[in-house]
């Protein structure tokens, strides 16, 4: 068995008019995050942790931006290709340790949905996947990023 780990990260803008999602889950706020699927970038940071740690690219590659029939795809779906792609290269997931940095909204009272959702959709147990959250001590960035590193084992 080889170890290997990958890192990952992703940032959107806050807008208006859009849901907020963080790790498939809907947290009530005025604004949400903008992009081409639902815009959740832990769930984004986690799979590009993940891809990078086998090797396979990144979540542009596997959905562009330019692909109109993918526009508002659940990032949980994405989450759930990905672990089929951990699966054919016999991969599993060790453990996900995560990091989102928001000023807004409260992210502790979502941890525990967002770990169950996540865990889920990538076919391991909860308690391989650590989310926290922090804040950047109001700097002034109107937006939400997150962080993961992955690490798995592989055949």
């Amino acid at each position: 068995m080889i170890v290997r780990c990958g890192i990952g990260y992703d940032v959107h803008r806050l807008a208006e008019g859009r849901k907020l999602i963080l790790g498939g889950v809907e947290i009530a706020h005025s604004r949400g995050l903008e992009g081409h699927s639902d815009a959740d970038v832990l769930s984004h940071a986690i799979a590009d942790a993940l891809l990078g740690a086998i090797g396979a690219g990144d979540i542009g590659q596997h959905f562009p931006n330019t692909d109109e029939t993918i526009r508002g795809i659940s990032s949980i779906e994405i989450l759930k290709h990905v672990s089929k792609l951990l699966a054919e290269k016999k991969a599993r997931v060790l453990n996900i340790d995560a990091t989102i940095i928001a000023e807004e909204p409260k992210i502790a009272p979502h941890v525990s949905a967002m770990r169950k959702k996540i865990a889920s959709a990538i076919d391991s147990s909860e308690s391989n996947l650590s989310i926290k959250a922090t804040t950047n001590e109001k700097l002034g960035f109107d937006s939400l990023l997150s962080m993961a590193e992955a690490t798995v084992e592989q055949e």
